[in-house]
C-alpha cells in the first residue's frame, strides 16, 4: 500500500553520530538535546502533548516518550532508535523484552523491545540491520483518538546516514496504544531526485519462556533457514502447524500470512497482524546468549525483498500486536 506524505519537520539531534563530537544544541518540540563528546543529555520543559503522552528523561538521559491509556495499558518509546522498549497491558505485565546487556548511551542500538531494521535487514554493505536503530528520531506529531494516545516519530537523512547510504529520505513511524493492543504504521518516502531500494523489519523481542513458546499460522510458507549456516540459508517449506524452539532458531518465512499467533509460554497468546509486511522472521539465539535466551523470542514482521521507490514515492506497512 503506497501513500503520499506531506508532513515535514527538522530532525532531533543525532546523538551518536561520529560527525557530532563537537558541542551542539538542537531543538524540536521544546526537547533540548545537548551533545558533548557524542553523548546525549535530555533537558525537557513543560510542552503540552496530546492526552496520554508524556516526554521524560529515560535511561542514560535519553529522551523517552510514554503512552498512557485510560484503560491501564502503557508503552515507552526511546527517541534514540525510535525503539519501543515497553508495552504493558492493563494488568501491568510487560509483553516486550529488553536484553540485560542493553545499553542506553546513545552510541549503540538498544538491544530489545522493537528496534528498526532500515534500510537494510540483516548483514550487507552497510552496518548490521542498517542505521535507523542507531540514530535519534524526532517527534513529528501527537494525537489522542477516543482515549488512544498516538505519537508520530520522524527520521530523515543526515551526514551520518549519507556516509553509508547516499539518499534523501523521510521515515514516519506512527505508534498507537489501545487498551489491549499496540499498533504501528511505518511510512518510508523517497525525497531524493534518484530512485532507491531498501529492506526493512521490526525486530520485535517478546518476553517469553522459550521452553513453552509456540507459533502458529506459518504452515505452508517458503522458508530460508539460517541454521546451520547463516551465510547460506537452506530453502524449504514449513510443514508444521505449531512451531517450537528446542534449540537455535533463525528462519525467514516468505509471503507470510496477515496474521500469526504467538504463545509466549508465560500465559499469553499474542495476535500479530500485518498489512504490507510480506515476510516473517523467527529468532532465538539459544546458547549464543546463555544469560537470557530462555526469557525471550523474536517474532518479526519484515520486508526481505527489495522495496524500490522512485522520487516522491512512498511505501507503508502496518503492524498490530494484541492480546487474544
Amino acid at each position: 500500500m503506497a501513500t503520499s506524505v506531506a508532513m515535514a519537520s527538522l530532525p532531533l539531534g543525532r546523538a551518536l553520530t561520529p560527525w557530532s563530537a563537537d558541542r551542539r544544541l538542537r531543538f524540536r518540540h521544546n526537547i533540548q538535546i545537548e551533545l558533548s563528546s557524542g553523548i546525549a543529555f535530555a533537558s525537557l520543559d513543560q510542552k503540552t502533548y496530546a492526552q496520554g503522552i508524556k516526554i521524560s528523561e529515560g535511561n542514560g538521559g535519553l529522551p523517552k516518550v510514554s503512552l498512557l491509556s485510560p484503560h491501564g495499558s502503557e508503552a515507552e518509546i526511546y527517541l534514540f532508535g525510535g525503539c519501543i522498549t515497553s508495552w504493558k497491558v492493563s494488568n501491568g505485565k510487560d509483553l516486550l523484552f529488553v536484553r540485560p546487556d542493553a545499553v542506553f548511551n546513545g552510541k549503540k542500538p538498544i538491544s530489545g523491545g522493537i528496534p528498526h531494521c532500515f534500510p537494510q535487514f540483516g548483514p550487507g554493505p552497510i552496518q548490521q540491520h542498517g542505521f535507523a536503530r542507531n540514530m535519534s528520531w524526532s517527534i513529528a506529531d501527537s494525537d489522542n483518538v477516543e482515549g488512544d494516545p498516538i505519537i508520530t516519530l520522524e527520521l530523515r537523512d543526515d551526514p551520518y546516514s549519507r556516509s553509508m547510504w547516499d539518499f534523501s529520505f523521510q521515515t514516519l513511524y506512527k505508534v498507537k496504544l489501545h487498551s489491549n493492543s499496540l499498533s504501528t504504521v511505518l511510512t518510508v518516502s523517497n525525497t531524493d531526485k534518484k530512485p532507491f531500494s531498501f529492506t526493512t523489519a521490526l525486530h520485535t523481542y517478546f518476553h517469553a519462556s522459550i521452553a513453552g513458546v509456540s507459533v502458529k499460522g506459518l504452515k505452508g510458507c517458503k522458508t530460508l533457514n539460517k541454521d546451520p549456516d547463516p551465510s547460506n540459508p537452506l530453502e524449504g517449506k514449513e510443514e508444521r502447524e505449531v512451531i517450537t524452539f528446542p534449540g537455535f532458531v533463525d528462519c525467514v518465512y516468505l509471503d507470510a500470512p496477515k496474521e500469526i499467533f504467538l504463545d509466549n509460554g508465560i500465559g499469553d497468546v499474542i495476535n500479530i497482524q500485518n498489512s504490507n509486511w510480506s515476510d516473517a522472521v523467527l529468532w532465538n539465539p539459544y546458547m549464543q546468549m546463555e544469560s537470557c535466551f530462555k526469557d525471550f523470542v523474536c517474532v518479526e514482521n519484515a520486508k526481505i525483498g527489495q522495496v524500490h521507490l522512485e522520487p516522491e514515492q512512498s511505501w507503508t506497512a502496518e503492524q498490530k500486536i494484541a492480546i487474544s
